[in-house]
């Protein structure tokens, strides 16, 4: 219950009770609510303003949690690019070098993008330039690691044909060691056994007993087996691809036949004395790009050092041939 006021009036020297206006009533309780609203605004402006609530606390650790995140991120790409550097060094400077392969320039391995800004929708937030620049060198590494895929693929093919190149170069000796009597001739000039005049003797000469075992030098087909060349009597030819034919000639007999596929080491046939031949013995030539080269280079296969010396110092004899 609200107390009764009272006011002394002179004039009439008593006691009045004071009414108060409604008019009055009305604005004091006006003027106090919006006293009261604007102090409740103040509180609550100042209050968000230095005290966080539960949602923008956890707001702020989601923030910084992501801001970590990318940090981590970031030094993870770090290490990715130095590996990737690394792949590139051995890349270029190893493995294309041996392949005989161009190296991928560094421009091509690290270019980035140009044209349209791929990262506008990026832009405009407080930690755009930290998201922006994370999303570029992941881009970069994409690109790289497609640079370098391509590049090993490129090298597996080159190595896959250098292995068959290496299967079917002839490189070993056609007659074995146990089998020889004699390197007889080398290629040069040599004396004819039958005309006793100086001409070319374009293959090796193996001296070795009749029906010894005549080896494949170096994977390929059969491309001839026959007696139908002038002086070689039976003879056979393997074309090894890659420009590398070889041929052996005088033999006893064959143990293979036109078109058949033939490895390095296979028997192909034995010693004999057939065609223009002195005595038993394997004539042994090689054709590169239908030239004919000296055999003494392709023996790498089968000859230690000191053999290849040996061999080296008999075929350099300017002797007689013995076809």
């Amino acid at each position: 219950m609200s107390k009764v006021k009272y006011y002394y009036d002179s004039e009439s020297l008593s006691y009045k009770k004071i009414e108060r206006k409604k008019g009055t009533t009305f604005t004091y309780a006006f003027v106090f609510t919006l006293a009261a609203a604007l102090f409740g605004f103040i509180f609550v402006f100042l209050a968000s303003q230095f005290v966080e609530s539960p949602k923008e606390r956890a707001l702020k650790r989601e923030l910084q949690n992501a801001q970590l995140q990318f940090e981590l991120l970031n030094k993870k790409m770090e290490k990715t690019e130095m590996v990737l550097a690394n792949i590139a060094d051995r890349d270029n400077n190893i493995y294309r070098v041996y392949f005989e392969a161009n190296p991928i320039p560094e421009e091509q391995r690290t270019a980035g993008f140009g044209g349209v800004n791929r990262y506008k929708s990026l832009e405009g937030f407080d930690n755009s330039k930290l998201i922006v620049e994370s999303n570029k060198r992941l881009d970069i590494i994409q690109k790289q690691l497609v640079v370098q895929s391509k590049s090993l693929d490129e090298i597996a093919k080159l190595a896959e044909d250098k292995e068959k190149l290496l299967a079917a170069i002839p490189a070993i000796q056609p007659v074995s060691n146990q089998d020889l009597s004699r390197m007889a001739s080398g290629y040069g000039f040599r004396s004819d056994p039958f005309t006793k005049v100086r001409k070319m003797h374009w293959g090796m000469d193996f001296s070795a007993p009749k029906g010894s075992p005549i080896y494949a030098t170096g994977d390929g087909v059969v491309e001839r087996a026959d007696n139908t060349a002038s002086g070689y009597g039976n003879h056979i030819r393997i074309d090894h691809g890659y420009g590398y034919v070889s041929l052996y000639a005088h033999l006893f007999k064959y143990n293979v036949r036109k078109n058949q596929k033939v490895k390095r080491g296979d028997l192909i046939g034995f010693v004999g004395s057939t065609g223009r031949s002195e005595a038993p013995h394997l004539h042994y030539e090689i054709f590169k790009d239908d030239e004919r080269i000296n055999p003494i280079n392709f023996y790498y296969g089968s000859l230690t050092a000191e053999e290849f010396n040996e061999m080296l110092e008999h075929a350099s004899l300017e002797n007689q041939s013995l076809d």
